[in-house]
């Protein structure tokens, strides 16, 4: 019997020192920035892990030429047909340029093509399982805040799906920013005519809608929809572009690429986009009037879904958000 007892003692000291030398399990990866690159004195490439989606993003930052100190912070986000590792601002939008001499950090975040910068409900096999609005106002803001010498003061702008996203985001994180701008883009979009706006958007890219917020009429579209939290838009610099869908003299002269598809064909959807976005803008105009909410209202008779009309716009926008900062 002692003997037994000696045996099994010692399978429990075996036991105990297995588990003992067992390597513990590994913690979860954190968010954090992997790399900088300075391609110019004023333009930064960022890789930000994202532990919510397991990745890494690529951004750019920029700064202006002349060092100020602490400064306030703009995100400025891409609409739905961005792809790759660029952003629309930089290109068509000339942000460079522009903001090289304003004293703001601006961040361009990249990749986020047809997924209107929001946490997914369930994968899609188009677009994966994204979780932007995660990313976008938990991970990345400390990181940039304390790389970039932030005063802790943001603002939000986007075009297209991401001037809808920048209503969202501020109306869901609203201790975040301080500002937010919609440059044609369909902020209500729990409205028959805002959802089914985002649905042809998604659809476009071969996205299914049903994966984003849940099928027609789901509590995910309400949850939201800036137009349902107004209170919480209180307070900060409101600014609303949007054309009208009416051809102008750009629209006549425009160049349309092969790859773009016919010159026709292109037109006529950069118009019907925007006759989209000016309802839903002037609906939304509407309901914060009703809220007693104060806005710059920028909705035009004329202008197409377009980089043209974009590109113009963003010094108005500029000169109404940048006192909030």
């Amino acid at each position: 019997m002692f003997r037994g007892f000696i045996r099994a003692a010692g399978a429990a000291c075996l036991v105990v020192l297995c588990l003992a030398a067992a390597p513990a399990a590994a913690a979860p990866a954190q968010s954090r920035i992997v790399s900088v690159v300075q391609e110019t004195p004023t333009r930064a490439a960022v890789w930000v892990y994202s532990a919510a989606m397991t990745k890494n993003i690529k951004l750019f930052v920029l700064t202006p030429r002349t060092e100020t100190g602490p400064r306030p912070t703009l995100y400025l986000l891409d609409g739905a047909g961005s792809r790759g590792n660029d952003s629309g601002w930089r290109g068509a939008g000339n942000v460079d340029e522009f903001f090289a001499d304003k004293d703001v950090t601006v961040v361009l975040p990249t990749g986020a093509y047809g997924s209107q910068y929001a946490d997914w409900q369930a994968r899609d096999p188009r677009v994966g399982r994204p979780m932007w609005e995660t990313f976008l106002t938990k991970e990345l803001p400390p990181l940039i805040d304390a790389r970039f010498d932030s005063d802790g003061s943001r603002g939000i702008a986007g075009v297209s799906m991401g001037g809808q996203a920048a209503f969202t985001l501020a109306s869901r994180a609203p201790e975040l920013y301080r500002a937010v701008a919609s440059i044609s883009g369909c902020p209500p979009v729990s409205s028959p005519q805002g959802e089914a706006y985002v649905r042809a958007t998604l659809a476009r890219g071969g996205a299914n809608a049903d994966n984003l917020w849940g099928p027609v009429g789901s509590p995910g579209w309400s949850d939201h929809d800036p137009a349902l939290r107004l209170q919480n838009l209180r307070g900060k610099a409101l600014y609303l572009y949007s054309g009208a869908g009416r051809l102008g003299p750009a629209d006549i002269k425009r160049d349309v690429t092969p790859e773009e598809g016919l010159y026709q064909v292109v037109l006529a959807a950069s118009s019907a986009f925007e006759i989209a976005t000016s309802d839903c803008s002037r609906r939304f105009a509407g309901q914060l009037r009703s809220a007693g909410l104060p806005f710059t209202d920028a909705l035009q008779d004329v202008g197409t879904h377009h980089w043209y009309y974009w590109e113009k716009e963003l010094p108005n926008m500029w000169k109404a958000i940048s006192p909030a900062l």
